[in-house]
C-alpha cells in the first residue's frame, strides 16, 4: 500500500498541475466559458468509455500491466499539452490522457484486492489522501509557475513537469509494485462494456450508490471547472491564486481521507459518513456565492474539502463492497464510468448557466443537486450486517 500512495501522489500531482491553468489557457486561445469548460471535461469524455474496459483488463491480466499502459499515456498527454500552440491540441491533448486514463480504477481495484472489507474504506481513503496531497502540490506548482497574470499564464513549464512526474510514477510502478491479483483469479471477466453497465444497474443497491456517485460528482465537476472563472470575476485574481485555494482544498482533503475517514467509518459506518458529507458539499455549494472576501471563501471552500473528504472513500468503499473479488475491477470501472459521466455533463451545464445566467448559477443549481442526494443518501441501508456491533448501554 505505501507503493501504491506514492505512485497515485506523484500521479495526482501531475494531474493538478494543469487544472488551474487550463481555463486561463483556453481564454487565450479564444475560448468562450462553454468551450473552457468543455475543455476540462474532455479527459472525462474519454474516459467514460475506457474506464470500464481498463477495469476488465486489470481483472484479466492483473492490476500492474493496467497501470503501466495508463501512465505511459499520461506521460504523452502532457508532452502534447506542453507543446499546443492552437485550441484544438488543448482538446487532442486532453482526449489521448482520457484515453488511457486507467490507472484510479486499477489503483482502487488494487485496495480492494489486499484490503478487508472491514478496512476497505481506510484504504479508499488512502488512496483518495494522495488525490488530496496530489491536489495540494499540483495546483501548487501549477499557478506558480504558470503566473499571477491571467492574460499571459505559462503553459508549457506545468505541462512538461506533469510529463515528467508520471514518467516517474510509471519508474515507480515497474520497479517496487507487486501485483496485487492472484494469477488463480484472473481470466475470468468475459462480460462487455455495456453489459457490465447493465448488469451494475441491475443491482438495487448498486444502482443507488451509482446514483450518488453520480449527483455529486455532477455539481463538484461543475463547481470545479468554473471556479477559476468565477475568482477571476469575483475576485480579478489569476491562475496562481486560483492555485492556492485549491491547495488548501487539498490540504483539508487530504487530511479527512489520511487521518480521519477510517475511524469514522469503523465507528459511525460508511452510510452516516456519506449523510455528514453531503451535507457539508450541499453547505459549501451555497456559501460561495456568497463569498465577498477570502475569509468566507476559505470557509466556503473548506467546507466542499471535508465534504469531498467524507463522501468519496465512502462511496468507493460501498461500491467495491458490492462487487465480487473477481469483478473489482470491472464495477470499479464503471464507477468511474460514472463519475466520468459526471464530469462531462457537470461542466457543460456550469459553463452554460456560467455563461448565460451569472458567474453564480452554477452553484445554486449545484446546491439543489446535493439537497437531492442528500436525501437519498439518508434513505441508504446497508444489507449485510455493521462493521462493528453498537455499543450496549452498560458499554457507554
Amino acid at each position: 500500500m505505501p507503493v501504491l500512495f506514492a505512485i497515485v501522489l506523484i500521479d495526482l500531482i501531475g494531474f493538478g498541475i494543469v487544472i488551474p491553468l487550463l481555463p486561463f489557457f483556453g481564454e487565450r486561445f479564444g475560448a468562450s466559458p462553454q468551450l473552457v469548460t468543455l475543455l476540462m471535461a474532455t479527459y472525462s469524455f474519454f474516459q467514460l468509455f475506457m474506464a470500464p474496459l481498463w477495469g476488465r483488463v486489470s481483472d484479466r491480466h492483473g492490476r500492474r500491466p493496467v497501470l503501466l499502459l495508463s501512465l505511459l499515456g499520461m506521460v504523452a498527454g502532457y508532452l502534447w499539452l506542453g507543446f499546443a500552440d492552437a485550441l484544438w491540441m488543448l482538446f487532442a491533448a486532453r482526449a489521448l490522457q482520457g484515453t488511457m486514463a486507467g490507472n484510479i480504477a486499477a489503483a482502487q481495484a488494487y485496495v480492494a484486492d489486499v484490503t478487508t472489507p472491514e478496512n476497505r474504506a481506510k484504504g479508499m481513503g488512502l488512496i483518495g489522501a494522495a488525490f488530496g496531497l496530489g491536489f495540494i502540490i499540483g495546483p501548487a506548482l501549477g499557478g506558480l509557475l504558470a503566473g499571477p497574470d491571467p492574460a499571459a499564464p505559462a503553459v508549457a513549464a506545468p505541462a512538461f513537469l506533469g510529463a515528467g512526474l508520471s514518467a516517474l510514477a510509471l519508474l515507480g510502478t515497474l520497479l517496487f509494485l507487486k501485483e496485487s491479483l492472484p494469477a488463480a483469479a484472473r481470466g475470468r471477466v468475459r462480460t462487455g462494456r455495456l453489459a457490465a453497465v447493465s448488469k451494475a444497474v441491475r443491482r438495487a443497491e448498486l444502482r443507488q450508490l451509482l446514483l450518488v456517485f453520480f449527483v455529486v460528482t455532477f455539481a463538484f465537476a461543475g463547481m470545479e471547472t468554473t471556479f477559476a472563472l468565477w475568482a477571476n470575476r469575483q475576485f480579478a485574481w489569476g491562475a496562481a491564486q486560483v492555485g492556492y485555494v485549491l491547495t488548501f482544498v487539498g490540504v483539508l482533503s487530504a487530511l479527512v481521507q489520511g487521518g480521519l475517514i477510517g475511524r469514522l467509518t469503523r465507528r459511525f459506518g460508511e452510510e452516516q459518513v456519506l449523510i455528514a458529507g453531503t451535507g457539508a458539499i450541499l453547505l459549501g455549494l451555497i456559501a460561495i456565492p456568497f463569498a465577498t472576501s477570502l475569509a468566507i471563501l476559505l470557509g466556503a471552500t473548506a467546507l466542499l474539502a471535508l465534504g469531498m473528504g467524507l463522501t468519496q472513500p465512502s462511496l468507493n468503499s460501498l461500491v467495491s463492497r458490492q462487487s465480487g473479488a473477481h469483478e473489482q475491477g470491472e464495477v470499479m470501472g464503471v464507477a468511474q464510468s460514472t463519475g466520468s459521466l459526471a464530469r462531462i455533463l457537470g461542466p457543460a451545464l456550469a459553463g452554460f448557466l456560467f455563461g448565460h445566467y451569472g458567474r453564480n448559477a452554477p452553484y445554486y443549481a449545484g446546491a439543489v443537486l446535493l439537497l437531492f442526494v442528500h436525501i437519498l443518501a439518508h434513505r441508504l441501508r446497508r444489507r449485510d450486517e455493521p462493521l462493528l456491533a453498537p455499543k450496549s448501554p452498560q458499554a457507554r
